[in-house]
């Protein structure tokens, strides 16, 4: 936690006593004006903006990628199709492919549909889940008694029926522990933004917070640190909140050790 308590407490120092008083967490004198002059922005652009575009990115981007997730892993659980295991493992086997590998064709993809600049690179592509996610939410729905499915069906019930009345209600840790873990992931996400969004209104908070340091000029630490330390907010107002999800979640898909 020292880490996090020195960025607090330098968040209220002046630029200069950062770097020459670092063995103290309390400043000499109490600085909240670096929040005000951090909150103003880079170029007239404040981090009301960015705060707005990191809201947009982290909010729609987990909605759609723990979504997509949730019925990606329903259909490796419960449905029998041809090549079912040989689909599985591919999908498993895209979790050791580097981000760096796709970066570039993917660009190319986005920028030749006139997408750069846009949302849409940063969301769409979540429309299709994520393999960690889905595999996690494939060892939850294992454990659901087939039973139930059996049931329903009988009753007449389809198999989307089964999916949204039997199998979503129960799933309710493992979704929770894909949304934390999604937004986490999103709301600190900087080479993706960067890559896709140059136009500077377009910037997420970990871009923004980039753009604050100038080697050509004097930096304002102060305020770099105060926004960074705002930054955190939501994660641990999140995590505060739904931390007794995450760990039934992680206890019951496998995912414990």
């Amino acid at each position: 936690l020292y880490p996090i308590l020195w960025m607090v407490a330098a968040s209220f120092k002046e630029s200069s006593e950062i770097w020459t008083n670092v063995g103290t967490l309390l400043p000499e004198t109490l600085r909240f004006e670096n929040y005000t002059n951090g909150w103003k922005g880079i170029g007239g652009i404040t981090f009301t903006t960015y705060y707005k575009n990191s809201f947009i990115y982290a909010g729609f981007g987990t909605l759609f990628q723990v979504a997509a997730s949730a019925i990606v892993a329903y259909g490796f659980a419960r449905v029998d199709f041809a090549g079912k295991k040989i689909w599985f493992t591919l999908m498993l086997a895209t979790l050791m492919l580097p981000d760096q590998v796709r970066m570039i064709p993917q660009y190319i993809v986005f920028d030749r549909l006139g997408w750069i600049n846009t949302f849409y690179p940063l969301l769409l592509p979540r429309l299709g889940g994520a393999p960690f996610f889905i595999f996690m939410i494939v060892q939850f729905i294992r454990g659901i008694p087939n039973e139930l499915d059996e049931a329903a069906l009988i009753d007449g019930c389809s198999k989307s029926g089964v999916f949204y009345r039997i199998i979503l209600p129960q799933l309710k840790p493992a979704i929770i522990t894909a949304t934390i873990f999604s937004f986490f992931w999103t709301w600190d996400d900087f080479m993706t933004p960067f890559l896709y969004m140059t136009r500077p209104e377009l910037h997420t908070v970990s871009v923004a917070l980039r753009s604050f340091s100038d080697p050509a000029s004097a930096t304002d630490w102060g305020a770099i640190f105060a926004m960074s330390s705002l930054s955190l907010l939501p994660v641990f107002i999140i995590f505060i909140f739904f931390q007794r999800y995450l760990v039934e979640g992680i206890a019951t898909t496998g995912l414990k050790g």
